[in-house]
């Protein structure tokens, strides 16, 4: 295997998936290639950056498919058929069933917008994270790029970055310092890093 296969999945404007297609473009993610970005709503603006990159796209939607395992089992259909070797979710805002991490253990990244196990688990994404932060009143707060495994947020950490907090920051302002100053940093560097070791173990097969 030369580089393995990275589907990204988004529910949003896709600025995580823009670091990650900026990286790959530099040449600082080599060992994997953007395969597939696959959105839970068609309105997703993520969609829109994957097409201008010339990157195929799958929107699956759980409103429309009406279950969890339909849903997931699209999911899955769409991996199949880009042969995907590793997921990133970048502001995926679907929950993905204990079953379907079962199906990709050590293969699932996910970045979430604080040290954790800060500010974490279940209900915390987005904004209300930093409103959590500032509501505690911290004075440090960052990112956090973890495996994914049945629990919220409680998958092993693959890396993180401090951010600071600094006076009069609203949860809009900190957390635009926390994607440009940690997020965009960590994400592409935790995704070259796993797609490195899955190439050097197919390798050795």
């Amino acid at each position: 295997m030369l580089r393995a296969n990275i589907a990204v999945f988004c529910s949003g404007g896709g600025t995580n998936l823009q670091a990650l297609i900026d990286a790959q473009t530099a040449g600082a993610l080599h060992s994997g290639r953007i395969a597939l970005v696959l959105a839970s709503t068609p309105e997703a603006y993520a969609l829109e950056r994957a097409k201008k990159a010339g990157i195929p796209t799958a929107v699956c939607s759980w409103k429309e498919l009406d279950s969890q395992a339909a849903f997931e089992a699209a999911i899955h259909r769409a991996l199949a058929a880009h042969g995907i070797h590793v997921i990133v979710l970048a502001g995926f805002l679907s929950i993905l069933s204990e079953d379907f991490t079962r199906w990709w253990p050590g293969r699932v990244l996910n970045v979430h917008p604080s040290l954790i196990p800060a500010f974490c688990g279940k209900g915390m994404y987005g904004l209300r994270v930093h409103e959590a932060a500032l509501a505690r009143g911290v004075k440090v707060t960052g990112a956090t790029v973890h495996l994914v495994n049945e629990i919220p947020d409680g998958g092993p950490i693959v890396a993180q970055k401090a951010v600071e907090v600094l006076p009069g920051d609203t949860p809009e302002i900190l957390q635009r310092r926390v994607m440009e100053q940690a997020e965009w940093v960590l994400l592409p560097q935790a995704a070259e890093l796993l797609c490195a070791q899955i190439v050097k173990g197919e390798d050795k097969q």
